[in-house]
């Protein structure tokens, strides 16, 4: 999920320090937003060290035009797919009425990004990135066109739905591992943990605008409209990648790139597997995602726009800690911090499923957000410290595994305790089962607890 954090004190072959983009001289004057990097000089002097220290670091943004241009397109296509992603739930919740049934998208879509992404992050360490993450991306906008095509011609068919979601995830898998190992080759390394931040951000203005306004258009539309909106939204990305370089890897290539090789790196790195361990154990058992359909009907007598805030939530509260997350930077403790921050994402999750207040539900999600932006920022810095570029690509492919695959499995397991019990029961479990797993990693890894920026162990 920030300026001079302490991940940037690493030797020279495990991040390199790539030659800054030049800023483009046609960019607009407001083309960066206004936060702390542009506080006003007549601001007093206590405020703007309190702005610098607290808000995010735009300066990959304003120094870097490939990377604004990139930026921008995933803050766009993100809020394309998730609006994408309320759509189909809602449908297939429509179309059976079966929390188990809006749980298997889930499970549908886990296999192709666990084959797919690992995959992927060979190709990327192969390959020219943009033109793997030009493929990905014009893969997933014609997705987003079927899946627009089948709602407007009533097709009413969950297998055409999971069958989509499934093509979806491998394009999703097979492009993201490319457009992730290209950020330490656009930004220089010192501006590598802002750029992490500014990454959080992206995503999570996707997830906060695209489920409400999904839901929005949804009520008043239906489910067509959000796909429609998705399949334009991508042309953003799909400019952005053309725009870049090649992105050939760095370092010595001898043929096709080995996942196993990946695996064996990552072997290597305790620190780097228990990050994975703990993002998983967040994901699987503390992640509700796929009840909010039925929450929304029997904790509030909701319907698709209370989807759409539920979804949403979590997105505000990670947007706010991203928007905030200048204090990062002086972290030290960064295993620490990933284990006390999903922590902090089960107790919430928790408590989100004992409420029946819509309000105070949506503020724990959010709360559960802003801890998970908290981690993911740190564990996104651990990893590509650890990485040399060579490797890059292979090790962000098992990360996107973990990252987009965990929440699948999530779907699945909280769908299933669900229909075997109730939603709230799910939930509630859940995400103590979450805290309970972090707790027994920081037992059995107590490195993990002690890892220090400044001197980064594997």
């Amino acid at each position: 999920m920030s300026t001079n954090h302490p991940a940037n004190q690493t030797p020279a072959d495990a991040v390199p320090a790539p030659t800054p983009a030049a800023p483009s001289p046609s960019a607009p004057a407001d083309a960066v937003p206004v936060t702390a990097s542009a506080v006003p000089a007549t601001a007093p002097p206590w405020y703007r060290r309190a702005a610098r220290g607290a808000f995010a670091d735009l300066s990959p943004l304003r120094d870097n035009a490939d990377y604004r241009r990139v930026w921008f397109g995933q803050v766009v296509s993100s809020v394309g797919q998730q609006m994408t992603a309320v759509a189909v739930s809602v449908q297939v919740y429509d179309l059976t009425g079966s929390t188990f049934a809006t749980g298997l998208v889930g499970l549908f879509s886990l296999f192709p990004l666990i084959a797919f992404g690992l995959y992927g992050g060979a190709i990327a360490d192969s390959v020219d990135r943009r033109r793997l993450g030009l493929i990905g991306s014009a893969g997933l906008a014609v997705v987003s066109a079927v899946l627009a095509a089948q709602a407007l011609a009533g097709l009413g068919l969950v297998a055409v739905l999971y069958v989509a979601v499934a093509v979806q995830a491998g394009f999703f898998a097979l492009g993201s591992p490319a457009r992730s190992a290209m950020i330490p080759r656009l930004v220089p390394a010192e501006q590598l943990p802002a750029a992490n931040a500014l990454n959080t951000v992206s995503m999570n203005l996707g997830l906060t605008v695209g489920p409400m306004l999904g839901g929005v258009l949804i009520g008043a539309y239906g489910v067509q409209s959000a796909y429609l909106v998705d399949t334009v939204a991508f042309a953003a990305t799909i400019y952005a990648m053309w725009r870049l370089p090649a992105m050939l890897p760095l370092g010595e290539r001898k043929g096709r790139a080995s996942v196993l090789d990946g695996l064996r790196f990552l072997r290597d790195q305790p620190n780097l597997r228990t990050s994975f361990l703990a993002d998983l154990a967040a994901m699987i058992f503390g992640m509700p995602r796929a009840l909010f359909p039925a929450i929304a009907v029997t904790f509030y007598g909701g319907d698709a726009r209370t989807v759409g805030l539920l979804v949403a939530a979590p997105a505000v509260g990670a947007l706010a800690g991203a928007l905030f997350s200048g204090w990062v930077g002086r972290v030290r403790r960064q295993g620490a911090a990933v284990l006390v921050s999903v922590v902090a994402w089960g107790l919430a999750i928790a408590a989100f499923g004992l409420v029946r207040n819509l309000w105070l539900g949506l503020l724990l999600l959010a709360v559960a957000g802003c801890a998970d932006t908290v981690s993911m920022i740190f564990r996104n810095t651990m990893m590509q410290v650890a990485a040399p570029d060579e490797m890059r690509g292979r090790l962000q492919g098992i990360f996107v595994v973990i990252v987009a695959g965990g929440p699948r499995l999530g779907d699945f397991e909280s769908g299933a305790v669900a229909s075997l019990t109730s939603p709230a029961v799910s939930v509630v479990t859940g995400g103590l089962a979450c805290v309970a797993a972090i707790l027994l990693l920081a037992a059995r890894r107590p490195a993990f607890l002690r890892y220090d920026a400044r001197h980064p162990t594997p």
